[in-house]
């Protein structure tokens, strides 16, 4: 099993290196007495109260990457302050990563109060991508009664002289925008068709396509 090592204190001072290498000394000792393998010791010198740390983010990271299955940390404010620590938590626990803290010597026991934020927080994420999905499907109901046909755009699927998946059906992005579709809606319908596009892409095209009728 592999886990980080995330250290923090809150300024650069000299006097504050000494901290960061007893919070390492102690977490090494506590990641062996877990039999975990330590993949990585990550140290930050900033406030807990801000998000935009390189330790924080090389963390993320480290997770994503290296299938890291547990984060040990000093106690709770070394992972964050105030909105920050909720947040970064959040993401940690989304991730199935155990947080495990020197001052509980096992898994991070959250307060009743933070528990609910976070709570709160998973729920709204999860109505937020109830509403992604049927921002999607909306898009797609209402490209195909505008005469989009997906089936002959792709190959292997009906159209085997259609257009491979990389590539951007500009004349759909053309008929959907005129249709009044924004950007951001025909990008997620055509994402929704197999397509792998962005709405900066689909408003790139558009644009293109615009500038060249202009020009003739």
């Amino acid at each position: 099993m592999k886990a980080v090592i995330y250290c923090r204190v809150s300024t650069k001072k000299d006097t504050q290196e000494t901290s960061l290498e007893r919070q390492e000394e102690e977490l090494v000792k506590l990641a062996e007495s877990h039999h975990y393998e330590v993949h990585s010791i990550i140290k930050d010198q900033a406030s807990g109260f801000e998000l935009d740390r390189p330790g924080v983010l090389e963390l993320l990271d480290r997770i994503k990457e290296d299938s890291i299955e547990a984060v040990f940390i000093q106690d709770e404010t070394r992972i964050g302050r105030g909105n920050a620590k909720i947040a970064l938590i959040h993401c940690l626990l989304k991730e199935e990563v155990k947080i495990i803290s020197l001052t509980h010597s096992g898994e991070l026991y959250l307060s009743e109060s933070d528990s609910m934020v976070i709570n709160i927080v998973s729920m709204v994420e999860e109505y937020q991508r109830k509403l992604h999905n049927l921002k999607i499907k909306r898009g797609m109901r209402r490209a195909v009664d505008n005469g989009f046909r997906p089936h002959k755009n792709l190959k292997n699927k009906g159209n085997l002289e259609g257009r491979e998946r990389i590539e951007v059906p500009v004349e759909e992005i053309v008929r959907l925008r005129r249709n009044e579709l924004t950007f951001a809606e025909i990008a997620a319908t055509l994402r929704g068709f197999g397509y792998d596009i962005s709405k900066a892409t689909v408003h790139r095209r558009f644009k293109e396509y615009t500038d060249s009728m202009n020009k003739t």
